[in-house]
């Protein structure tokens, strides 16, 4: 067994999102998914930098999708010391194509942001853009503070994410009380206070969509909540359902390609400690030649099948990277195809490469390539450090990654060596409700959609089930991360149409409720 990699060395648990072997085995070191909610620390990218569109398949290049605006917000919602009425400049993008204006009380949907730049989640949410026409809806994406431009104390980053005490302003409830702000001002500049508001998110923004409806009732009437785990912290969900959900999306495909990459871990070990054996795998896998470790190697696996699990979708996109439609299936093929006859690393190559190198442009990858391109870093750091503790680690005897426990007393020794302070794993189910949702929700909720995919490892942690009339489930069996919310195509299946065609029959009917209510108050 080798030793933890010094400083250097973290335990990962979402999300994202999340493989951590136990004392017994090696540690596999995994990053951040980009775009999705994990209790993850990020280590330097272990990702292959690729050639990623900055858009999505349907956006265009000039920009024409959005508006960037900005707001004053204040430092600290919660407090009168001197410093909480610091102010600092909050992003948000807004599209009034389609808006039918305040004085027919046209609805406006707002996108909560994640925790990263928000014009690459408004570029990834065709589904509102594609929905507006048909409500005459204004469309406004608002930044999560502390990402991309909007960073507080002057915009300094340097600054912003020194130390606890300047990233003490990081939160998620000051997040919502940031969005609420937006809103209720942007409604009355517009003149539009009788305009009804509708939150969407995704991810982490899924779980901000679905708070914000239930702490600012009076701020918007309804929430789509697309692959939020809200029921991921403080052992609600098992720890080993996420890495349970991976692993039974490969295995479903194809139990030799289950086989090959389960064994595949000892196979690598072995061979690393062979005289030579660096080298053999550096060579095996293209790494280049700036750095190699078995560790860094594995996580650089880890992080491509625990990646393409979470966006198993089933169209071409280039979301995290560029990658073809039903990558799962795409990585068992390659694993099980007999050109490679036994040759275990020929095989996970070929199946990385689905996820690092579709497009074939990449020579040699980078284990330490620190680059990041959507503004994660530090944030979530921080984030998973304080009230993010969603647990992802565990793996059973049957798990695609070795056996292991989830160990809450390695991610208090990360953060306390780096900040000074303990995470806070019971508070997120404290000041929002998660135990016992359906008793909690149906006696106080409404106006929820909570969508999850089963194949996403994120769905164990969201609401399967319908609550009330008015707080849904929508459930899709082949369902991918978020995938609802994902702009159109012309091969998307028709499970997935028929999931959108639900959500805006449900939208609809909360804002007939609204207009018929109003007009009763009128």
């Amino acid at each position: 067994m080798r030793e933890k990699m010094g400083t250097n060395w973290v335990v990962l648990s979402y999300a994202v999102f999340a493989l951590l072997f136990t004392k017994a085995a090696a540690k596999i070191i995994t990053t951040t998914p980009y775009g999705f909610p994990s209790s993850m620390i990020i280590q330097p990218a272990a990702e292959q930098q690729n050639d990623q569109l900055s858009l999505s398949d349907k956006a265009s290049s000039d920009n024409q999708l959005y508006k960037e605006k900005f707001f004053t917000q204040i430092l600290d919602h919660f407090n009168y010391n001197p410093q909480s009425y610091h102010t600092f400049q909050q992003r948000y993008l807004i599209n009034d194509k389609h808006w039918g204006g305040p004085t027919t009380n046209s609805p406006i949907f707002v996108y909560t942001g994640n925790e990263g730049r928000i014009d690459w989640f408004a570029q990834n949410t065709g589904f509102m853009f594609e929905t507006a026409p048909r409500f005459n809806a204004l469309l406004v994406f608002i930044e999560h503070r502390y990402y991309g431009k909007s960073v507080p104390f002057g915009g300094n980053k340097e600054t912003a994410y020194a130390n606890s005490s300047t990233l003490g302003y990081l939160s998620s409830a000051q997040a919502l009380a940031d969005y609420a702000a937006v809103i209720l001002d942007l409604k009355n500049n517009l003149t539009a206070a009788d305009s009804p508001v509708v939150v969407f998110g995704g991810s982490y923004g899924g779980m901000l969509a679905a708070w914000l409806r239930l702490k600012y009732p009076h701020v918007a009437i309804g929430a789509l909540a697309s692959s939020a785990p809200i029921l991921n912290f403080d052992n609600i969900t098992s720890s080993f359902s996420f890495n349970n959900i991976i692993t039974q999306d490969f295995r479903s495909e194809s139990e030799n390609c289950y086989k090959v990459i389960k064994r595949s871990w000892q196979e690598i070990e072995e061979t690393a400690a062979k005289p030579g054996g660096l080298e053999i795998l550096r060579k095996s896998f293209k790494i280049c030649k700036n750095y190699m470790s078995t560790d860094y190697l594995e996580g650089w696996l880890g992080t491509a099948y625990t990646y393409t699990a979470m966006t198993d979708y089933p169209t071409p996109t280039n979301f995290l990277n560029p990658m073809p439609a039903y990558p799962v299936k795409q990585m068992c093929k390659a694993i099980d195809d007999p050109k490679t006859g036994n040759n275990t690393f020929e095989k996970l190559y070929a199946a990385a490469s689905i996820y690092y190198n579709y497009t074939g442009n990449a020579k040699c990858f980078n284990l330490i390539d620190r680059s990041d391109p959507h503004g994660i870093r530090p944030g979530w750091n921080w984030q998973a450090c304080t009230e993010m503790i969603l647990l992802t680690d565990g793996n059973t005897e049957d798990s695609i990654f070795p056996a292991s426990n989830y160990s809450y007393n390695d991610r208090l020794e990360y953060c306390k060596s780096n900040y000074d302070i303990d995470p806070r794993p019971t508070w997120i189910p404290t000041e929002f409700g998660a135990r016992h949702i359906h008793r909690v929700l149906k006696r106080f909720g409404s106006n929820i959609i909570f969508f999850n995919g089963l194949r996403d490892p994120w769905s164990g942690g969201g609401v399967l089930k319908d609550i009330s009339k008015s707080v849904v489930a929508i459930v899709a069996k082949e369902g991918a991360h978020h995938v609802d919310l994902r702009f159109s195509t012309s091969e998307d299946p028709e499970w997935l149409r028929d999931v959108r065609k639900r959500e805006v029959h449900i939208i609809s009917n909360w804002l007939s409720q609204y207009y018929h209510t109003s007009a009763d108050f009128s």
